[in-house]
């Protein structure tokens, strides 16, 4: 995983309006919040943590499929966490160096929403944690 330079490279969804304003409307405050402004939701209070239906999680801002339920596990932090993402190319890795420490944010690569971290203490295979926020994904239940 290597991490972009810059934290401000927003991507551009195609046929998506991802004007402040439409976004306002479609999102919910939490939503806009942590996509569009890197804020993350408190642990153990999104709708996703501990929820272990098998499905496809997406991005709530551009519906880009992100996660399979298949690489859900409970990393005990209070967030959904994958040890992949469902497709490498969906997501974006940026440096983050907020909050006084070194991280490794993960954006949407379709829209540039923020959806999280990702940290190297994961299980096997991969040994990732991707620790995301409910708010910045929708679910998919399998039919």
């Amino acid at each position: 995983m290597d991490p972009d330079v810059t934290s401000s490279n927003r991507g551009q969804a195609k046929g998506t309006d991802l004007s402040e304003e439409a976004l306002r409307q479609r999102l919910s405050e939490e939503q806009f919040m942590v996509t569009q402004h890197a804020a993350t939701e408190r642990p153990f209070t999104g709708i996703y943590w501990d929820n272990t239906a098998p499905g496809t999680y997406s991005c709530v801002v551009c519906g880009t499929g992100l996660f399979s339920s298949s690489t859900k596990f409970d990393a005990g932090c209070g967030w959904p966490s994958f040890w992949a993402a469902s497709d490498e190319s969906a997501v974006r890795f940026v440096e983050d160096y907020s909050h006084g420490m070194h991280r490794t944010e993960v954006v949407c690569a379709n829209c540039g929403a923020h959806l999280g971290h990702v940290f190297p203490d994961g299980p096997p295979p991969t040994g990732d944690r991707y620790c995301m926020n409910s708010a910045s994904m929708s679910f998919e239940p399998e039919s």
